[in-house]
């Protein structure tokens, strides 16, 4: 796996990614037939992300994302789900957050997101007792996760 530093110009890629990922896991969440993936504002979030000189590396297979002390995204295309990558990614972003992050790093998942939860607890993040609505309809809850740093 070749890691780099993601650019405006893999916006679109970023955009793929997260689509795939979401729509494989989070089906249950956002049914597609009900709530289309918003490509083009994720593509423009992801340009605008990275024109800025937010902290995100690419692969041929995922992507992370961190900004300040937050993990803001980690997404693997789901051929690649079961490889490790994650695991490479989110060693890639730990680096990153502990380098630029005073206290505790942060992340939000979706409640009903099973298979993230488990894979950030599995890497020590705890659930912090927070919570907010998550603005896109249906309107689920995210939950708030910290690891010590």
């Amino acid at each position: 796996m070749t890691l780099r530093r993601a650019t405006p110009g893999d916006s679109s890629f970023l955009a793929e990614v997260q689509e795939a990922a979401s729509l494989a896991g989070l089906a249950h969440i956002y049914p597609p037939e009900l709530y289309p993936f918003p490509a083009d504002a994720v593509r423009r979030r992801w340009e605008g992300f990275t024109s800025a000189g937010g902290w995100a590396v690419r692969s041929e297979h995922g992507f992370v994302a961190v900004s300040g002390c937050w993990l803001e995204a980690l997404y693997v295309l789901p051929e690649a789900w079961g490889t490790g990558h994650a695991d490479k990614l989110h060693e890639a972003a730990v680096a990153e957050l502990r380098r630029t992050a005073s206290g505790p790093a942060r992340l939000w998942v979706l409640e009903g997101n099973a298979r993230a939860r488990r894979f950030y607890e599995r890497h020590g993040w705890r659930a912090d007792g927070t919570s907010r609505v998550v603005e896109f309809p249906p309107n689920p809850t995210d939950l708030g996760y910290a690891l010590a740093i």
